[in-house]
């Protein structure tokens, strides 16, 4: 059932379709994102800003024989629709053709996931919002640290119209509470959560955790550089995924011979087993793809094994399959991308990984990763918001932030426990489903002196 937001979306979808065929276009396609966004953002543990805005975007990408060309607008008029198909087609007149443009994908059955979308999402208010974050701000004023953050809600829709007969539309919602603790002796912590029901949120757990971290961070010693068995939590793990997803689990980075994706080819641990799902309520569903394709569940790593990647419409008649509905808005450099990653849980509580730790470190996230060997999956990065030093199963002291370089295949590799429990959290582009890691060795190249 298509709700009356992506009815709107709809119908807005086939005027700009309209205009583009009229314009002389072979094939075309109109996609209709609109988002009803509120944000309320809070530092030094009071409220700063509130902000609600609407927004609808039209994307027309727009075919004659093999030439693409796209433009996009904000106008939903007659005549700013009449413009946005005739910008298409000037584009479209100077570009070059794609050889192996394999067309606009067909309708297939699309059912709606009812699970994507919450009323009280929807209808959350800036009380609402601000309850939760002065339930963050006590946590901190508790704990004697300061909070910053933000706590967002809104609604997405999302609608396409192709000329071979797509017609999808669908409206998901989205909230998510993030918060940064700073404290003395430079104590930093970070929580986050994300879920499509924003009521379910708990903000005063949240709260708590981040400035427990800031606390227990104060006056953090250097450690030297090197090979460390790790405990990573789930804000680090969503960097994993990510990356993985971004590097090799897209079937255009596998076309380029850029992946490090092999099917049957073991990577991993055979504790760690990662599909992409966009209908799983654990994460924020999505029922359909920016082409219109239904999503389709794909095994990416099973227990530790390469099993597939993901495809939009031309991956797909690239490589004579179907698109398994992971297209990004055109156009788009970057092929398709795994949305909505799951990892599945393990058999280890949360509480107990730290355990098997005679002397390592706990991470709780990553900061400003960047690739240096794709193939590989080799990343650089820095550790942030609470790193700290493990002997005999226990946390003995925090550790100033240390700089790593990486293989990430290495990282799966080296798993030998998977929590028990997951998280939902936001990923680069998605929504990730993750658990915590121990790994048997994580490579740290730098320190953090001063």
């Amino acid at each position: 059932m298509i709700d009356d937001r992506a009815n709107d979306a709809l119908q807005l979808a086939d005027r700009a379709l309209a205009h583009a065929m009229r314009e002389g276009a072979t094939e075309a396609e109109a996609l209709v994102m609109a988002e009803d966004a509120s944000l309320t953002r809070f530092a030094n543990s009071q409220i700063h800003q509130n902000v609600t805005e609407t927004n609808a975007l039209v994307n027309l990408r727009f075919v004659a024989g093999k030439r693409i060309g796209v433009a996009s607008s904000d106008r939903s008029d007659e005549e700013g629709l009449r413009r946005l198909a005739a910008t298409a087609a000037a584009i479209t007149r100077v570009v070059e053709e794609l050889d192996d443009w394999g067309g606009l994908p067909e309708p297939h059955p699309i059912e709606a996931v009812s699970a994507g979308y919450a009323a009280g999402t929807a209808a959350a208010s800036p009380e609402l919002r601000a309850e939760g974050v002065r339930a963050v701000i006590a946590a901190a004023d508790a704990a004697g640290v300061t909070a910053y953050g933000s706590f967002s809600t809104g609604t997405e829709t999302t609608a396409v119209a192709n000329s071979r007969g797509i017609r999808a539309g669908g409206t998901r919602t989205v909230a998510q509470l993030l918060t940064v603790s700073m404290g003395p002796g430079g104590g930093t912590g970070y929580a986050e959560q994300a879920a499509v029901d924003a009521t379910t949120i708990d903000a005063r757990a949240l709260g708590r955790e981040s400035a427990d971290k800031a606390r227990a961070t104060a006056d953090a010693v250097a450690i030297d550089a090197g090979d460390y068995p790790v405990v990573l939590e789930e804000y680090a793990v969503v960097d994993l995924l990510d990356m993985l997803g971004y590097l090799g689990f897209s079937a255009l980075a596998v076309q380029e011979e850029r992946s490090f994706v092999e099917l049957g080819r073991t990577i991993g641990s055979d504790l760690v087993s990662i599909v992409d799902d966009g209908r799983d309520p654990a994460g924020l569903p999505m029922a359909f793809d920016y082409e219109g394709v239904p999503k389709q569940r794909v095994p990416l790593l099973e227990r530790g094994v390469c099993r597939g990647v993901v495809y939009d419409a031309q991956t797909a008649a690239r490589d004579g399959v179907t698109s398994t509905g992971h297209g990004l808005p055109a156009p788009n450099p970057w092929g398709p991308f795994p949305l909505n990653q799951i990892m599945a849980p393990g058999t280890t509580p949360r509480s107990e990984l730290l355990a098997g730790l005679d002397r390592g470190l706990l991470v709780t996230r990553f900061h400003y990763t960047n690739p240096v060997h794709p193939k590989l999956a080799i990343v650089t990065g820095m550790t942030r918001d609470g790193t700290f030093l493990v002997e005999d199963g226990r946390i003995v002291a925090p550790v100033k932030n240390l700089r790593f370089t990486q293989s990430y295949l290495d990282a799966i590799a080296a798993t030998v426990a998977v929590a028990s429990e997951r998280k939902t959290l936001k990923g680069s582009l998605g929504a990730v489903v993750v658990p915590a890691l121990r790994l048997d060795g994580w490579t740290f190249t730098g320190t953090t002196e001063h």
